[in-house]
């Protein structure tokens, strides 16, 4: 086997705090069904948004250094606490390989899809303090007016399965309604960027209440893209004919491997919502950071 093909065959690594990038990952499967990946879910430390940024720094070069013993070539941050403030230091730390986050391919995302230039974005509360979606779209579109608001019930009606229904649309209401249906008379915004992995579960209750003429960007579906296509660019994607081919001898059977670092139960049963498949308990390796 030359190099390349060794360097085709390794994993895509992707890490979160908890199961919020489980979404990054089933985008991911769907755009790469041929790949491996090795996913972390840091659930011994969960959650990262009312952390300090150095705090979170240090957990974020803890998880992709475990992750890069799995001879990753590729590193996802599928975690917008973590691409906000550690996605730097990662990728110096692991300059070997590709580093994606996924605040930068959901702000271009949004910048492409607005006609008016008037973006909302939704986050926790963390991500929107921290202002990183509002840099990125700015920095790509100067005229920009980005609205952010926290919408940190969101993550909890995700993890219950509270994902639509009256419950649900009752609280996209309480967050949504100010900016999409205020009879102010203020421009509404055209776009919605669901800035947190936790949101697309609810993306039926919140396109009840913005309507048919609001764009959604869902930053897990832009970064599975933006993998993609980074992967194409550098040659390191596997090819269909080479999905094809036999396997090197010694590796793991399957194209995931999940990994976190506590509550295996609470993981799987929760994880499998978000990853839109049953996960077994005993499919979660633990492993200390």
């Amino acid at each position: 086997m030359n190099r390349r093909e060794r360097f085709t065959d390794a994993p895509i690594g992707v890490f979160d705090s908890g199961v919020g990038g489980l979404t990054v990952l089933r985008a991911l499967l769907a755009q790469l069904p041929h790949e491996r990946f090795v996913y972390l879910g840091d659930t011994a430390r969960l959650p990262y948004g009312t952390k300090s940024p150095e705090t979170v720094v240090r957990y974020a070069l803890q998880a992709a250094e475990a992750l890069a013993g799995y001879g990753v070539k590729c590193l996802v941050i599928a975690c917008n606490t973590a691409s906000a403030v550690g996605l730097a230091a990662v990728s110096e730390h692991i300059h070997d390989v590709p580093v994606i986050g996924v605040i930068e391919p959901g702000a271009e995302a949004a910048c492409t899809a607005s006609r008016s230039g008037h973006i909302a974005v939704i986050a926790t509360e963390g991500t929107v303090r921290g202002g990183a979606y509002q840099d990125a779209i700015v920095q790509r579109r100067s005229e920009a007016r980005v609205s952010a608001v926290p919408a940190q019930l969101f993550v909890a009606l995700a993890e219950e399965g509270l994902c639509r229904g009256p419950i649900a649309e009752s609280v996209a209401r309480h967050y949504l309604d100010p900016l999409f249906n205020a009879k102010t008379g203020a421009s509404r915004p055209d776009t919605l960027v669901l800035g947190c992995t936790h949101f697309p579960m609810l993306a039926d209750a919140i396109r009840a209440v913005v309507g048919t003429e609001v764009g959604i960007v869902d930053s897990a579906e832009t970064t599975a893209r933006h993998v993609r296509q980074t992967l194409e660019a550098q040659n390191l994607a596997v090819r269909v004919g080479e999905a094809c081919l036999p396997k090197p001898a010694g590796r793991r059977e399957g194209s995931l491997r999940l990994l976190a670092t506590d509550a295996a139960d609470r993981f799987a049963r929760i994880g499998g919502r978000f990853l839109e498949r049953p996960i077994r308990p005993h499919e979660v390796e633990l492993i200390d950071l």
